[in-house]
C-alpha cells in the first residue's frame, strides 16, 4: 500500500480546530494529490446489494477508515467532508447517482476522465482548453466592444464543428466566452462507444425539452447519450427568455424614470427625467451576465459529471431505426428522443435574405454591421439603433419592441392580420397595443407586400449602416419606404426536421415538425418528439412537460398524453397579458355552452393603492357546474396570477369554490377569488333570494 502524502494546507490566521477541520484546508493541489492515493488504496471490488451485483466499486465507511487512518483526516467528520470534495472534483460517484459521500455501507465507483465526455486540457499548461485559447486581447473603439481577432493557426487545430458558434455569438468578451465554455466548450472529448453499447435513451437536442428528458432518463438510472451541435440549453437559455427578460428588465427600469414622471410625481417623488440616460452597451453587458451566469445550469459539465448523462456535441444523423451517428461513432438506442427545436424564419423579401447574411458574417466589424436581426443575434447588440422596424406583431415582436422603444430607439412595428398578439382576445390586447402607442411605437398592421430592403449608403445617427424599407399596404397602389438602421424579423418559427436523415430510421415529417401521436411518439413507436419540433406550443415549460411525459411513456409504460397537459402561456410586455385552457372562439366552435366573468383591477384595491389600474382578468366557465373552461388576464403581474387558475383548472376546483380561498389582503390577485364571488352571485335567482330573506325574517 503506498505511503499517503498529506495534502498541503490552507494559510490560516486562527488555524482549524481539530473538530472542525474540514477540506476546505486543501489547496486543489493538495487534494489532487490526496485523489491520487485515495484511489489506490480504497479496495475496490464487486459487491452485491439486494441481488443485484455493483462491479469494481468501494464502500463509504471503509474510506473513511483509510482517510482516518492514513493521517488525512483527523477524524471521522473531517473524513466526510474531505471525500464529499473528492466527489465534488467528480473523482468518483454512487453507484446510482442517489447519494453524497457519507460514512455509511454505501457504493461508489471511480469515474473515468471522458467516460460520458470531458473537456479537453493543453498538455502544455495543463489546463482546460477554452474559447479564450483561440484569440487575442477584445478590440475597442472608443467604448464599442468589436469582435476578437482569432488566431487562425490555433483556430485551424480545432474541430471544424466548433466553428459556427463563434458567428452566432458576439462579443466574444468574458461573458460570452464564459458562456460557450458553459454550452459549447471547445475540443470537447465526446465519451467513447462500442458497438457493444446499448443506450435506453437516445436524446438529439440539448434545449430544455432534451435536458429535461436526458437529466430525468439518467436520473432513474438510464444510460443516455445527449447530441447537441450548438449551444446546450436552446432558444430558453441563449437567445429566448432568459436574455429577453432581463433586458426587459432594464427597458422597463428606464421607462419607470423617464416616461412616468407624471405618476411618480402623483406619488409625491419628483424625478428629472433629462438626467436619465441610458447605457446601452451596460444594458447589453448586464444581459450577458445574467445569462452567463445561469449558463452552469445548462453546462455540458453538469450533464456528464454531476446527472451522469453522456455529452456529444455534434450533428446527430440517424443510421437506422434504431441507430445514430455523431462524429463518426455509432449509437445504438432501445428508445430516441428528437427535441431539436425550431428557428426563426424570414419573410420574403428582396434583399432581406442576403443582409441578414452579412449581419451573421464574422468577417464584418460592428461598424459595417447591418442590424438584420431576428431573436437568435439580437442579443448580440452592443450599439443602439435609432430607429428599429419590427416585422411581425406576435409575442417576440411585442416584447422585443416595447423594450427597445422603452430604452429610446424609435421602434415601427408591422404586421399583416390587422392585430397584434393574434391569439388573445382583441380587447385585451388592445390594451396591450394602445401602452405600446403611449410609449412611442408605430404600428403598421396592413401590410400587403414586403417589397425590399436594401442599404442607403449612408451611416445612421448611432454609427450603424442606414436602410431603406419598401413595404405596399392594403387598400394602397403606392408604396412607402421606412429609413431605419435596425430591423427585427419575428414573423414565426420552423421546426428543426432537416439534415438528421429522418428517412433512415422511418420517421415521418412534415414542414410542421414532427408526426407524432397523442403520447408524442413518431411513426416510429421507439422515437419520441418533444418541443418545439413537434408542436404548436411553442414555450420552454412546454416542453419541459412534454419531455417529463416522454420518460414515463417510454421508459416506465406510461399513458401520458400530450391533449392533457394544462399549459399556461404569458406575454412579458407591459401590461403583461396571460392565458390558459380556451379561448371564446375555441368554445364557441365546439358547441361549448359557457358564460363570461370578469372582474377589472380599476376595482381592485392594491391596485388602486400601486396606481395600476390597468387590465381585468377574464373567466370562461361550464354553465352548469360553474368549472373554469379557460381564463385570460391582462394587467400588472398577469404571467404570476395565471399560475393559480391553472391549478383551479387542473384540480377541477369550480370559480365559485375560489371564492371560498382566502387571499391576503391587499393583493391583486383577490380578483380571482372576486371573480368566484361575481360567479356566487349570479346563481341566486330571484326565487332563492325570495327563499334566503325569508330565512332572515324568521330569525
Amino acid at each position: 500500500m503506498r505511503e499517503p502524502c498529506m495534502a498541503k494546507p490552507h494559510n490560516s490566521r486562527t488555524g482549524p480546530t481539530s473538530n472542525t477541520v474540514t477540506a476546505q484546508r486543501y489547496t486543489m493541489e493538495g487534494l489532487s494529490e490526496l485523489a491520487t492515493t485515495f484511489k489506490e488504496n480504497v479496495v475496490v471490488k464487486d459487491r452485491k446489494y439486494h441481488m443485484k451485483t455493483y462491479p469494481q466499486c468501494f464502500v463509504g465507511s471503509e474510506a473513511v477508515d483509510f482517510l482516518v487512518q492514513s493521517g488525512s483526516a483527523g477524524n471521522r467528520e473531517e473524513a466526510v467532508s474531505i471525500g464529499k470534495a473528492l466527489q465534488a472534483m467528480h473523482l468518483f460517484e454512487h453507484v446510482t447517482r442517489d447519494h453524497q459521500f457519507s460514512d455509511k455501507t454505501l457504493f461508489y465507483r471511480f469515474m473515468e476522465g471522458d467516460e460520458r465526455g470531458s473537456m479537453n486540457f493543453d498538455e502544455t499548461t495543463g489546463k482546460a482548453i477554452e474559447w479564450t485559447n483561440f484569440f487575442g486581447p477584445v478590440g475597442r473603439d472608443g467604448d464599442q466592444i468589436l469582435q476578437p481577432k482569432f488566431d487562425q493557426e490555433k483556430l485551424a487545430a480545432i474541430d471544424p464543428k466548433d466553428h459556427h458558434v463563434i458567428s452566432k455569438v458576439w462579443p466574444m468578451d468574458e461573458l460570452n466566452t464564459a458562456l460557450l465554455n458553459n454550452v459549447h466548450p471547445p475540443d470537447w472529448q465526446d465519451p467513447k462507444a462500442t458497438e457493444s453499447d446499448m443506450y435506453d435513451v437516445v436524446v438529439i437536442g440539448a434545449g430544455v425539452g432534451g435536458l429535461i428528458t436526458a437529466g430525468s432518463s439518467a436520473g432513474v438510472g438510464g444510460k443516455v447519450a445527449m447530441i447537441e451541435a450548438h449551444m446546450l440549453g436552446g432558444d430558453c437559455l441563449n437567445t429566448g427568455c432568459v436574455p429577453s427578460k432581463a433586458f426587459i428588465h432594464s427597458a422597463n427600469m428606464a421607462h419607470g424614470l423617464k416616461n412616468d414622471v407624471a405618476r411618480m410625481e402623483e406619488a409625491g417623488v419628483f424625478v428629472d427625467p433629462s438626467a436619465v440616460r441610458v447605457d446601452f452597451d451596460k444594458v447589453m453587458k448586464r444581459v450577458r451576465k445574467v445569462r452567463s451566469e445561469i449558463s452552469h445550469h445548462d453546462s455540458a459539465t453538469r450533464y456528464s459529471k454531476e446527472l451522469g448523462v453522456e455529452v456529444f456535441i455534434g450533428y446527430a444523423k440517424f443510421t437506422s431505426p434504431r441507430s445514430v451517428i455523431v462524429n463518426g461513432q455509432t449509437l445504438n438506442f432501445k428508445k430516441a428522443v428528437v427535441a431539436t427545436g425550431g428557428y426563426p424564419s424570414l419573410v420574403p423579401m428582396e434583399g432581406i435574405k442576403m443582409l441578414h447574411e452579412k449581419a451573421t458574417s464574422k468577417e464584418i466589424c460592428d461598424s459595417e454591421r447591418p442590424l438584420v436581426m431576428t431573436n437568435e443575434t439580437f442579443f448580440n447588440m452592443t450599439r443602439q439603433p435609432t430607429n428599429m422596424v419590427t416585422i411581425g406583431a406576435g409575442v417576440i415582436g411585442m416584447e422585443l419592441s416595447q423594450a427597445m422603444q422603452r430604452l429610446g430607439t424609435k421602434v415601427t412595428v408591422l404586421g399583416r392580420s390587422g392585430k397584434v398578439l393574434p391569439k388573445e382576445d382583441q380587447d385585451m390586447a388592445e390594451i396591450v397595443k394602445q401602452q405600446m402607442v403611449d410609449d412611442g411605437v408605430d404600428f403598421k398592421l396592413s401590410v400587403k407586400e414586403y417589397v425590399k430592403l436594401e442599404l442607403t449608403g449612408k451611416t445612421s445617427e448611432s454609427g450603424l449602416p442606414e436602410m431603406a424599407m419598401t413595404m405596399l399596404e392594403k387598400g394602397s397602389s403606392e408604396p412607402i419606404t421606412l429609413i431605419c438602421d435596425a430591423v427585427l424579423v419575428a414573423a414565426g418559427r420552423r421546426a428543426n426536421v432537416t439534415g438528421m436523415d429522418l428517412e433512415k430510421a422511418k420517421v415521418d415529417y412534415t414542414p410542421d415538425g414532427l408526426v407524432v401521436n397523442d403520447k408524442l411518439q413518431t411513426t416510429n413507436s421507439r422515437i419520441y418528439g418533444v418541443g418545439d419540433v413537434c408542436s404548436k406550443f411553442k414555450f420552454t415549460h412546454a416542453a419541459d412537460f412534454m419531455a417529463r411525459a416522454v420518460v414515463r411513456n417510454s421508459l416506465f409504460f406510461g399513458k401520458e398524453k400530450m391533449s392533457e397537459l394544462l399549459i399556461p402561456y404569458a406575454t412579458f410586455t407591459t401590461p403583461e397579458i396571460a392565458s390558459v385552457g380556451l379561448y371564446g372562439k375555441d368554445l364557441d366552435e365546439q358547441g361549448i355552452e359557457y358564460k363570461i366573468i370578469e372582474k377589472h383591477f380599476k376595482d381592485n384595491d392594491r391596485a388602486i393603492c400601486d396606481d395600476s389600474t390597468q387590465g381585468f382578468v377574464r373567466f370562461r366557465v361550464d354553465t352548469k357546474k360553474g368549472l373554469i373552461l379557460g381564463a385570460s388576464i391582462v394587467g400588472e403581474g398577469a404571467a404570476n396570477m395565471i399560475s393559480e387558475v391553472t391549478l383551479a383548472m387542473q384540480s377541477g376546483t369550480a370559480l365559485g369554490t375560489l371564492a371560498s380561498v382566502i387571499h391576503p389582503y391587499p393583493t391583486t390577485a383577490e380578483v380571482l377569488r372576486q371573480s368566484g364571488d361575481v360567479l356566487n352571485k349570479e346563481k341566486l335567482t330571484t326565487t332563492v333570494k325570495i327563499l334566503l330573506r325569508g330565512i332572515v325574517q324568521m330569525q
